[in-house]
């Protein structure tokens, strides 16, 4: 097993200095958000409003949900695959958004198709929803859910987007890397489980 990959922490950095930026420089939210009005000729905002947040707790609950997922998704497909993905996921659910929404703001397209393209590569891998164990596609399929649903009670919160980026994450995996396999043993390119205690004992926040 080689070193590994962490270029998912790095884009949280990203995302925590864009936060910074958006504090203290009056307007800069306004300049870089996408609005559905304003993409002709701004289409560079499609990019960058994936580096903005409403406020402290979507950027945390984002950047949580990267750290884990793209963490896990970047040492197993690799960097350059998960950067394609993170960023085509994004681009997707901002283009997608302008016709449901006037703007939007926030990594989440961005993220819902890491997770996604993660439940397409490790679909039988477990993991904790609420407190409870599932395995991947399990919960994608709630999250799927529950996104649908908040399409008809609005709350402020782009699911159109959500649910965009999701199903491109998921296409994007089963179309680079076909449909799982059980009894194909794929490339041993995952982190072992001391590599991941050493990981999140360095970076998860404990609570």
């Amino acid at each position: 097993m080689g070193q590994l990959k962490a270029f998912s922490l790095l884009l949280i950095v990203i995302n925590v200095i864009f936060f910074g930026i958006q504090i203290a420089v009056p307007g800069f939210t306004e300049e870089f958000v996408l609005r559905t009005a304003e993409v002709s000729f701004k289409p560079w905002t499609v990019i960058t409003s994936m580096f903005l947040h409403g406020d402290l707790q979507h950027l945390f609950y984002n950047m949580f949900a990267l750290g884990l997922f793209g963490f896990i998704l970047e040492n197993i497909v690799g960097t350059k695959k998960f950067l394609i993905a993170y960023f085509a996921a994004g681009i997707a659910a901002g283009v997608g958004s302008i016709f449901f929404y006037q703007a939007v703001l926030g990594a989440s397209g961005a993220i819902m198709g890491i997770q996604g393209y993660l439940a397409a590569r490790k679909p039988t891998m477990m993991m904790y929803v609420f407190g409870v164990p599932m395995p991947m596609f399990v919960a994608v399929i709630l999250w799927a859910g529950f996104n649908f649903v908040g399409l008809f009670f609005p709350a402020g919160i782009a699911f159109a987007s959500h649910l965009i980026g999701l199903g491109f994450g998921i296409l994007f995996g089963l179309i680079v890397h076909g449909i799982p396999k059980r009894t194909k043993k794929i490339k041993n390119d995952y982190p072992s489980d001391k590599e991941l205690d050493v990981w999140e004992q360095k970076y998860m926040i404990q609570g």
